[in-house]
């Protein structure tokens, strides 16, 4: 029996039980074990982890375990991601497209009002969003650790909280999206982008007082919804201004 000690750092302890949270952990292992495999094993995805020390050597996932060897593991940041390739210099780069499991609904939703392209449906099976993460080269967003483990996904982001509103401020802080956020340009039923549309055409789909009222007007191309700057967006959009502003008081 072979045996390493394993050195979790900073918020990456949160997803240890808290008998084992910021502790040296002690773990044996037979046979030839992968780092990737000896750190998942502790209920940490690959895709929450930025970089991993050896024996003061940086290391890549596949690196075979040996006896008595010492790892540090340190959280994704977008200064530290070593491993998904999603940032260069601490900003993003790749498109900060969204894949999101059954459970996040709600947080779609924000994700296409603050105009990211964020793709959800209620009835994913894990097989398919995995495929269509990679295929689509999509950042999965779950709070199913055990399909971030998957070797294949890349990109990946698991969501700690159960509140929509700090659900986002998660993705503030750990992709930077403040810095990059065009609101009101994407359809909040189907993830389509909008099109400015002439009011003359679409007059006989409006209500008395909206034609009254309103001169400028957005139309999803895919599924027609019609989109104007009424009372509902008023109120969405002081919730963007108020997103913004939570991020960077948590990031000050």
């Amino acid at each position: 029996m072979s045996r390493v000690s394993v050195n979790i750092f900073d918020e990456l302890n949160n997803l240890l039980p808290k008998k084992n949270r910021f502790k040296v952990l002690e773990i044996e292992f037979k046979g030839r074990q992968s780092v990737k495999h000896i750190i998942e094993s502790l209920g940490i995805p690959h895709t929450e982890i930025g970089s991993i020390t050896i024996n003061k050597q940086h290391v890549d996932f596949g690196y075979l375990v040996q006896n008595e060897d010492i790892v540090l593991v340190y959280p994704a940041t977008p200064d530290n991601d070593n491993y998904s390739g999603m940032f260069s210099n601490g900003k993003m780069a790749i498109e900060p497209n969204f894949i999101l499991d059954n459970h996040l609904g709600k947080l779609a939703t924000y994700l296409r009002i603050l105009g990211f392209n964020a793709v959800y449906r209620n009835d994913y099976h894990d097989d398919e969003l995995a495929a269509d993460s990679i295929q689509s080269k999509r950042i999965l967003l779950t709070r199913d650790r055990q399909l971030l483990m998957r070797k294949t996904i890349r990109y990946g982001y698991l969501i700690r909280s159960l509140e929509p509103e700090l659900q986002v401020l998660e993705l503030f802080n750990r992709f930077n999206l403040n810095e990059i956020i065009n609101p009101f340009n994407r359809c909040l039923r189907c993830n389509t982008q909008l099109s400015p549309i002439d009011k003359r055409s679409i007059l006989h789909r409006l209500e008395p007082k909206t034609k009254k009222y309103f001169e400028e007007f957005h139309l999803c191309p895919q599924c027609q919804r019609i989109y104007w700057k009424g009372s509902h967006y008023e109120r969405m959009d002081q919730k963007v201004e108020d997103l913004i502003s939570n991020s960077r008081s948590i990031k000050n």
